[in-house]
């Protein structure tokens, strides 16, 4: 379990809990506690999905990338910009992590 400083915006978490558990998602926001979850697909940047911070687990502090800038600029991040995100760093939106 991660604690609240290890994680901010645009970082790469895995989902340990719910109906979504193992799949990557891009941290959009962080509100105390919680964070707002995005993947471009089942979980749209428009809605994002709001959890726990305990219920995460860090898999990729990405700081350098497009998208990355965007949010912490405050720009709209598109759903395709999300779904290459996570292509990029290495994990499949559709089945979780890649296992190599």
């Amino acid at each position: 379990m991660c604690s609240m400083e290890n994680i901010n915006v645009s970082d790469i978490v895995v989902s340990l809990n719910g109906r979504e558990a193992g799949q990557p998602f891009v941290v959009v926001a962080v509100e105390g506690e919680y964070l707002l979850l995005a993947d471009g697909r089942g979980r749209r940047a428009e809605k994002p999905k709001r959890k726990k911070v305990k219920h995460t687990r860090l898999i990729i502090s990405s700081g350098g990338s497009r998208v990355a800038e965007k949010l912490w600029s405050g720009e709209k991040v598109t759903n395709a910009e999300l779904r290459r995100e996570l292509l990029s760093c290495g994990s499949d939106t559709e089945g979780g992590m890649q296992v190599g």
